[in-house]
């Protein structure tokens, strides 16, 4: 290392995803506000601009992002992307289903490239120098940290980590860092054109469905413009997985002209992967490093809402760099503090999850349906546990409130008579 002291103070991002961009964002606003000098380089290697790559996460942005990114960020949301505006949902048992809406504005659909790109070019516009290079390796010194990419070695005085779930660069955070990603599922993205008729008449709900297959913990489909888009997840869900659940009878009924799949557009049901995260990380911070968003895990650990808590923990990483410093203790006093509503309720959402499967192998999703169409409070948990709109905590409140089991009682013990 090479670094004179009077230099400004360089934050070096790994990754230029919506919690790298927001936290550049975030760190160049309140640079200026406090009047401290500061350069901040993303390093990302994926073109979003073109639609070169495909992202797999489905795109569903909601409250309160679009508040975030106008307030701490001073972007404007950029509403000219939206391809569908969400209203609600629509969960799905074997037999049985239910609309749900709640009382927040509503969600937005768009395209997930064309937003990081947005906000990656929001933030050179700010300032952030970005490098279209991919990172290799790093080391960590007394007195600041270095990243070696497929190009030149970038050096900086604290690294954030905003790769998402990307392995590579877990590996080597692991190796330098003890960090240990978090758990994750896998997921299976497609997307299907039934013509423009048959979208107008799907409406503006994303249909939820709970299969009872062991390795399938959820699947949906979501209204885009001229298209929907399909996914599932579970711990390892792979293509024929996929295509087991698009042959089941509830999926086929909310799946409009779904036999004449393929006329309207030749790449639909071309199969995507990801991964997401549903655990915190080990050791995501630490002297001169910390990591954001995915990466960190940071996450609604059932319903993901992952771009809102990527931009929150890109904020918040940000705040703790310039106003408490950039060590482990400062990490942990004042990042990890900020971040509780997100750590707190992750046991509750981790429990959602268990139990909602257990009921969804046993075919009770049937009747806490029918219970929730008589008892607004069940009804209400269950919009906030497929929308992610409210805490887990919250949901759990309204789940175990007396009217709720009365209700779910009552439906079982009928079905059961």
């Amino acid at each position: 290392m090479n670094r004179n002291a009077s230099e400004s103070l360089h934050i070096v991002i790994l990754g230029g995803g919506p919690a790298g961009s927001a936290c550049g964002l975030a760190l160049l606003k309140l640079a200026t506000q406090i009047d401290r000098a500061v350069k901040v380089t993303i390093l990302e290697s994926k073109q979003f601009a073109g639609e070169r790559h495909y992202n797999q996460c489905v795109g569903v942005l909601s409250t309160p992002l679009p508040d975030l990114m106008e307030r701490e960020l001073l972007v404007p949301f950029p509403t000219d992307l939206t391809q569908a505006l969400i209203t609600g949902y629509t969960l799905h048992g074997d037999r049985e289903e239910l609309p749900l809406e709640g009382d927040d504005e509503p969600s937005v659909a768009l395209r997930r490239v064309k937003y990081d790109g947005y906000m990656l070019e929001s933030a050179m516009k700010r300032g952030v120098e970005v490098l279209p290079v991919r990172a290799t390796s790093l080391e960590f010194h007394e007195d600041g940290v270095i990243v070696y990419t497929d190009s030149a070695p970038v050096e900086g005085d604290v690294l954030v980590g905003a790769f998402g779930m990307d392995e590579g660069s877990a590996a080597f955070f692991s190796r330098q860092a003890k960090y240990k990603p978090p758990q994750a599922l896998s997921s299976i993205v497609t997307k299907y054109h039934p013509g423009t008729e048959a979208m107008d008449a799907f409406g503006k709900h994303i249909h939820a469905f709970l299969p009872k297959h062991p390795r399938i913990e959820f699947g949906g489909i979501t209204p885009k413009g001229d298209h929907l888009t399909i996914n599932i997840a579970g711990r390892n869900v792979d293509a024929p997985l996929m295509s087991a659940f698009l042959k089941q009878p509830v999926v086929r009924e909310a799946l409009p002209n779904f036999e004449m799949a393929r006329q309207y557009d030749a790449d639909d049901l071309r199969y995507y992967k990801g991964r997401f995260p549903c655990s915190l990380a080990r050791n995501y911070y630490g002297d001169r490093f910390v990591m954001i968003g995915d990466a960190a895990g940071l996450v609604r650990s059932f319903k993901g809402k992952g771009v809102t808590a990527a931009v929150q923990t890109g904020i918040r990483a940000a705040e703790t760099i310039l106003s408490a410093g950039f060590s482990r203790a400062a990490f942990d006093d004042h990042y990890r503090s900020a971040n509780e509503d997100l750590i707190s309720d992750m046991s509750y959402g981790q429990t959602m999850r268990s139990v909602v499967i257990l009921m969804a192998r046993a075919g009770m999703l049937d009747a806490v349906i029918r219970a929730a169409r008589k008892e607004p409070r069940l009804r209400r948990a269950l919009f906030g546990a497929v929308s992610g709109h409210e805490s887990y905590r919250t949901v759990w409140g309204d789940s175990l409130a007396p009217a709720s089991l009365t209700a779910i009682l009552g439906a079982v013990l009928k079905r059961t008579s």
